[in-house]
């Protein structure tokens, strides 16, 4: 597996310490993801985010400690297992440090191809840099150099039986897809996810300015590449905006939106809010947080579109008069985002779930106050956990007599939504959902949709 950034070459004559300052940061942020379960984008843009990280001022430097970090996360599983297999003893519980550092060196020589001598020579620096460590240096050398005698052939048997989530996950997983496809869904995870774009107009002429494919009438997909989204060609003209091909599934639901008032509930990054707009809908775009709902704010003066932005609770939220649709984007586990996210997995436990359960119920009591007779309500989310889509929605239903699932119909929807339809008419993706010859345009988010009709 190839990274979208290539490693800085490392050869004799140059400082050892080359690059150490990328290395010491990755391992201080997999160390927050894995032991202070903190989600890698909050900590990328946080105050509080480790100073190895704050540090680095070479953009170079923090694309390469990216890579770095997300490659050991997408196999962190395999990696363990593999240093297991070559520590004779495990390494003390206030070693793990040690541990983070030993993984990162992994990654590289595994997966980023860094020259072996490079990555050895560095991850003992770093090791010898640490006043709690430096007493590891000799071991992180041994185990090192062992992995580049014996360790390829380990790597491979453990990549082959591991799967990448803990436990918990893996089990709920398996609950709802059954042991084969959970681990198919976990393989698949491995893998950079491509770049998705939701277009205006014109996929066929998109996709060829971007060198991609189109998926459909609205979105073109390109492989994850190295050129920034600002640089692309029609960034600043407002031609598309970023958005994975599942994720604008759901506004689809809704059908023919020119007119109608819709208020998109959780709206920040503010996909679903252009969807709307673009089609011609009056949105009002809600979200709890000031700072995300700036950035709605941006994308859409970008976007030459328009919406009326709220910052607000949505269960608190009293409009003047009632809305003709409400789209439920709920806050969940984000598990279907791995592949783009692989600290999730790492991130979130089953006290997450039970309490994004109970936002999630909320939000859909709060929804059928919001909206008119006759209305529709979209609910979605980007789980992969049956828990926070079907289940959640069943046990949701069970308790009201005034709204009905209006199930997926290909006569009505089309192809495209019918092809995601399960047995009850919902919307349901997986890294599977989408194939592809070549694997650098394959699959897509994990995402859930249903669409309820308000009765009376």
């Amino acid at each position: 597996m190839k990274s979208g950034i290539s490693a800085p070459k490392f050869s004799e004559g140059k400082s050892l310490v080359e690059g150490l300052a990328a290395r010491q940061a990755a391992a201080a942020l997999l160390g927050a993801v894995v032991d202070n379960h903190l989600g890698l984008d909050s900590l990328l843009e946080s105050d509080t985010s480790p100073a190895a990280w704050r540090h680095l001022d070479n953009a170079r430097d923090r694309a390469l400690a990216l890579a770095i970090v997300k490659s050991a996360l997408r196999f962190r599983a395999t990696i363990d297992a593999v240093i297991f297999s070559l520590l004779e003893h495990p390494l003390p519980v206030n070693a793990r440090n040690v541990l983070h550092i030993i993984h990162v060196a992994v990654a590289q020589i595994m997966l980023l191809r860094v020259p072996e001598s490079a990555a050895v020579n560095l991850a003992v620096e770093a090791v010898n840099r640490d006043p709690q460590a430096k007493r590891y240096a000799n071991l992180v050398n041994a185990v090192l150099r062992r992995l580049i005698r014996e360790g390829h052939a380990a790597f491979e048997v453990a990549k082959a039986k591991s799967v990448e989530a803990p436990d918990w996950l893996f089990e709920m997983l398996v609950d709802d897809y059954g042991d084969l496809s959970a681990r198919d869904i976990l393989r698949a995870n491995r893998s950079e996810a491509p770049l998705d774009f939701t277009v205006k107009d014109n996929t066929t002429l998109w996709a060829n300015k971007l060198s991609g494919i189109a998926l459909n009438d609205t979105t073109v997909r390109v492989a994850h590449g190295q050129i920034p989204v600002p640089e692309l060609e029609g960034f600043h003209d407002g031609a598309w905006w970023v958005q994975d091909a599942a994720a604008a599934l759901p506004v689809k639901l809704f059908g023919d939106v020119k007119g109608l008032h819709i208020l998109d509930m959780c709206a920040a990054p503010g996909g679903k809010t252009a969807q709307l707009a673009a089609a011609g809908a009056r949105v009002t775009a809600l979200d709890v947080s000031k700072n995300r709902m700036k950035r709605v704010a941006e994308n859409m003066d970008r976007l030459n579109l328009t919406a009326n932005l709220v910052v607000g609770d949505a269960r608190k939220h009293t409009p003047d008069i009632l809305y003709e649709g409400v789209l439920i984007d709920a806050p969940c586990t984000s598990t279907g985002t791995l592949r783009r996210h692989p600290d999730v997995a790492w991130t979130k436990t089953t006290d997450d779930v039970a309490q994004l359960l109970r936002i999630q119920f909320e939000l859909l009591e709060a929804a059928m106050r919001l909206v008119k007779p006759g209305g529709i309500i979209v609910y979605a989310n980007c789980s992969l956990l049956k828990a926070e889509g079907e289940i959640l929605l069943k046990r949701w239903l069970a308790t009201r007599n005034d709204v009905i699932v209006q199930p997926i119909d290909e006569q009505i929807d089309g192809s495209l939504l019918a092809s995601y339809a399960d047995t009850d008419g919902f919307l349901r993706t997986t890294a599977l959902s989408f194939s592809h010859g070549d694997p650098a345009f394959a699959g897509m988010d994990g995402f859930f949709a249903a669409r309820l009709r308000k009765t009376i």
